[in-house]
């Protein structure tokens, strides 16, 4: 029987926590793992080195700080996880995940954009919950 898995995106939002509330309650009654996905900003194209090397590491060590605490809290329930730090655009790399990976669920936060804002400017949340491969569970 293959391994069940939820993908767990977080952004260090306070929906973050709720997200991993969730995702520690669900992963505990799939017996499932976890992919932890945070999406930072892109790395610099216009930058020459060493400043484009520098920012890269920069924006590396402020996606592997802010993930660290999530990190924590798998590691002392004891779920099997990994931790996948990717390049924006969010909503394109949660569901690239999710179909490579063979995810049964998506869990992830909104942000509570009103109608007329989703649908003028797109939100992560609303772009996955179109093109997801599995189930998403947004958590408010």
């Amino acid at each position: 029987m293959e391994e069940t898995k939820i993908v767990a995106a977080i952004d260090g939002s306070d929906y973050s926590d709720l997200v991993l509330d969730k995702t520690i309650q669900y992963a505990t009654l799939l017996n499932a793992s976890v992919l932890l996905v945070y999406c930072h900003k892109k790395f610099p194209t216009l930058l020459g080195e060493p400043h484009r090397n520098e920012q890269i590491a920069e924006i590396i060590s402020q996606a592997e700080e802010l993930v660290e605490p999530y990190r924590e809290r798998l590691d002392d329930v004891r779920i099997t996880y990994e931790c996948r730090l990717m390049e924006e655009p969010a909503a394109a790399m949660i569901v690239d995940i999710a179909r490579v990976e063979e995810c049964e669920l998506i869990i992830m936060g909104s942000r509570g954009l009103g109608n007329l804002a989703s649908l003028i400017i797109g939100s992560v949340t609303n772009q996955v919950l179109q093109s997801a491969p599995c189930s998403v569970l947004v958590v408010r």
